[in-house]
């Protein structure tokens, strides 16, 4: 039998090797609740099929709706949160008790999740958070050992909700969230590459909607788990929000959109691991 010369330049067993050391955390892509918490919500309703599918679409699209497959990405780590940031918000911290913090009593439109007059107990609450806060933090602490970056991905509205600190203002393309000057979760010198190397990758899908700008720091510089965990584990870790509207339309997914961002994700995700490597 003739030889079959080996190539010159063998393939990898893993055709993204570096990725293994990036975790991608996704807290709020879930539309699903709990039926205890779906049950409290609902009441009665619960049993009434169109009133409980309205509902969880409701609380669905004012998650982060989609970004589980946004943020995908071949290679790398993953943590997915498999409930709604309506049942536990998993970027708050779990002492949070303000109105937009852990546990909420209303959407982001300001309309009431629960029948008047629902009171949680600190026990009901205490159990919740043990349930998913702690679980979830658990899996993301899991996943860290090894890891050289943590990216949490997000969306956001294209104007701040009336729940929120911008109610009104129109918001960037995408935000980063860094951490801080004094606190800073990515290393501080590297921000500007980090910024750029954003704007590289999505330039796009920028150019291609009525959305404009990366932003550092606006409208937020900071995302809680990156800034826990970074700070426990000593990782590298960013936030980073996509504007809703680049790849959601009434409600809806635009495929070519979110295909394309995906894709741009990819490039910037790599780009971004190589400045903490």
């Amino acid at each position: 039998m003739p030889d079959h010369p080996q190539p010159l330049h063998p393939q990898p067993l893993h055709p993204w090797p570096l990725r293994d050391q990036l975790l991608i955390v996704t807290p709020h892509p879930s539309g699903q609740l709990p039926a205890q918490v779906l049950r409290q919500m609902l009441g009665d309703d619960l049993f009434n099929t169109p009133k409980r599918e309205a509902f969880l679409r409701r609380i669905f699209l004012d998650g982060d709706a989609y970004t589980d497959l946004l943020y995908s990405l071949p290679g790398a780590r993953h943590v997915q949160a498999p409930w709604s940031r309506f049942a536990v918000d998993l970027n708050r911290d779990r002492d949070d008790r303000v109105d937009n913090g852990v546990i909420k009593a209303t959407d982001f439109d300001r309309q009431p999740l629960y029948p008047p007059d629902t009171q949680i107990s600190e026990a009901e609450r205490e159990e919740r958070l043990r349930r998913i806060w702690d679980t979830f933090d658990d899996a993301v602490g899991a996943e860290l050992p090894g890891a050289r970056l943590m990216i949490v991905g997000h969306s956001m509205a294209s104007h701040g909700p009336k729940l929120g600190e911008d109610t009104g203002t129109p918001r960037p393309a995408i935000c980063l969230m860094p951490g801080t000057e004094d606190a800073p979760t990515f290393p501080r010198q590297k921000w500007a590459a980090l910024k750029s190397a954003a704007e590289n990758a999505f330039a796009d899908v920028i150019a291609a909607s009525p959305f404009t700008r990366v932003t550092l720091g606006e409208p937020w510089s900071v995302d809680t788990l990156s800034h826990n965990h970074s700070r426990r584990s000593g990782v590298p870790a960013f936030g980073i929000e996509f504007n809703a509207g680049l790849h959601l339309k009434g409600g809806q997914p635009v495929d070519a959109a979110m295909r394309q961002m995906n894709a741009a994700f990819a490039v910037f995700a790599d780009a971004a691991l190589e400045l903490v490597n």
